[in-house]
């Protein structure tokens, strides 16, 4: 799953969450599967920062 599939998708449990008034399991469910995307993502997010800040090293080293 992409980075942006996770982002729709966490999207998409928000609004359950907030509209469809699912019942505790199924809320249960949701709230873990959005914090294993949340992980996910910070995770890519983390290593896109530190590839950024690897190039920009390698610029001032130039």
């Amino acid at each position: 799953m992409t980075f942006e599939e996770k982002m729709t998708r966490l999207g998409e449990i928000t609004e359950k969450l907030e509209k469809d008034n699912p019942s505790l399991n199924e809320s249960l469910d949701l709230y873990k599967e959005g914090v294993a995307l949340c992980a996910d993502c910070k995770k890519e997010l983390e290593e896109a920062k530190l590839t950024v800040k690897n190039m920009d090293g390698e610029k001032t080293d130039e």
